[in-house]
């Protein structure tokens, strides 16, 4: 419903190695970058949830609690967990041993479980401390 009655919607992604490279603040500033970057016309203003976003040529307004406060922001919210968990399902195909559709990627005792059963696979961020205690032989 949001897509069909929105004026645009734009998604972006960082990837889990952009995550480890920049950091989880900057990923996702890079993400919301590309968000904007996917819309087809250029928005007059940007309303966010408490991020700002330096170097952008449109107006923005950050606000805190803005998903409780903004009906947009609330919207892009909404998208961008909906977008994740189709992206978790499609990771759960590829790695059914992690059970991704179940967690959504998200610290749980059953993903730490089989994290520390299987290891790591190729979308696990490396600077996230769970899959670092693993590389590093430190769980059992």
């Amino acid at each position: 419903m949001i897509v069909r009655r929105a004026i645009g919607v734009g998604v972006g992604i960082a990837t889990e190695q952009e995550i480890d490279t920049l950091n989880i603040l900057e990923a996702t500033r890079t993400a919301m970058r590309r968000a904007v970057d996917a819309l087809a016309a250029a928005p007059d203003c940007l309303l966010t949830d408490a991020m700002e976003l330096p170097g952008l040529d449109i107006p923005l307004r950050a606000i805190i609690k803005g998903d409780a406060l903004s009906r947009s922001i609330a919207a892009a919210s909404i998208v961008a967990k909906v977008t994740r968990d189709r992206l978790m399902a499609d990771y759960h195909r590829t790695y059914p041993q992690y059970n991704f559709l179940s967690h959504k990627g998200y610290g749980t005792e059953e993903h730490l479980q089989r994290l520390a059963e299987y290891g790591p696979c190729s979308i696990h961020r490396r600077t996230f401390a769970p899959v670092a205690a693993v590389l590093a032989g430190r769980v059992s």
